[in-house]
């Protein structure tokens, strides 16, 4: 890779090494080439200077690193070494670790960047993702919970502002929503508010229009810790239905990631997908998104295809 600093590329060095050898001067040489005589007479020596096989491979033309061969400021490995252990044996930041090692902050920063530890973390990085899937279409059930704002008319957050309504005390709505986690058909209600009565009667229609389509028995519901899905009612629901309760652990929503997912996807392409005149335009909007998302959306997971062409498939 070349340096955009350079004048020449590999090919204008190689043509003004070309010139020189078939008698032009080394000043027009460097005038046709539009550089500084300096800058020919160093790549025409380098030429003269080099092998036969670096001519070959243009190895003598290419850019070579303008790092220094030697720094005799630099801290040896010892001393960096001493800073890193430091480092994992505190984890201490740069400032309180200046009094330790006996450099400054600035030489102890860039030390720990240079070797990624940089950053402050009270234990080992934990996995970021992992994929899994259920084989059977409605065998696993995602069931989460997404607040919006009730407003009359649209404020700065519609327009890409920080504000989200000028309606205020207008209260929320809550869009209560199923995923199945095998084809990732989408079950949504609108509600009031976020209670075990709620969730629970939307969990009970969700595994109703589930058999609908097509998908099979339901045998695991998965959500959060929440007080209305740990609530007497829901857990009643889900004896009757048959299946078991999966409980995401604190602080980890990625669990639930295919839901979460489809919030996001709510929010982008429904919820703020336009200036809405105000909340209850908004909301009657819901049903034909989720129409749309359900029979003619392309999903990337689901190879570009909709989410109702798996349950047929099956």
């Amino acid at each position: 890779m070349e340096d955009r600093r350079c004048k020449l590329g590999l090919a204008g060095r190689l043509q003004l090494v070309r010139l020189m050898e078939s008698g032009c001067s080394l000043r027009s040489a460097a005038a046709r080439s539009s550089v500084s005589v300096a800058t020919a007479h160093r790549w025409w020596h380098r030429w003269q200077q080099a092998s036969e096989a670096e001519r070959a491979s243009l190895a003598c033309l290419r850019t070579r690193s303008s790092r220094p061969r030697s720094c005799p400021w630099g801290l040896s490995v010892e001393a960096e070494q001493r800073i890193l252990r430091a480092r994992a044996r505190t984890r201490y930041g740069p400032a309180r670790l200046a009094g330790l090692v006996g450099f400054c902050r600035g030489t102890i920063y860039k030390v720990l960047r240079r070797h990624g530890v940089s950053r402050r973390r009270a234990k080992a990085r934990r996995q970021t993702f992992r994929r899994y899937e259920w084989s059977q279409p409605g065998a696993l059930l995602h069931l989460d919970t997404m607040r919006l704002a009730k407003f009359d008319r649209p404020g700065h957050f519609a327009r890409g502002r920080a504000e989200e309504h000028r309606t205020r005390g207008a209260g929320h709505v809550y869009v209560v929503s199923v995923i199945d986690d095998h084809s990732r058909l989408a079950y949504s209600e609108l509600h009031g508010s976020e209670t075990a009565v709620t969730v629970t009667a939307t969990l009970r229609r969700a595994a109703a229009w589930m058999t609908e389509q097509g998908c099979g028995p339901l045998e695991a519901v998965m959500t959060d810790n929440h007080k209305a899905h740990t609530s007497d009612a829901f857990q009643a629901l889900l004896a009757q239905l048959g299946a078991r309760h999966i409980l995401t652990p604190p602080y980890t929503p990625r669990w639930n990631g295919k839901l979460e997912r489809f919030n996001q996807t709510l929010d982008e392409e429904w919820a703020h997908s336009r200036e809405w005149p105000n909340s209850a335009t908004r909301d009657r909007a819901l049903t034909s998104f989720l129409r749309y998302y359900n029979r003619r959306r392309p999903h990337t997971s689901l190879g570009d295809r909709p989410p109702i062409s798996r349950v047929h498939q099956v």
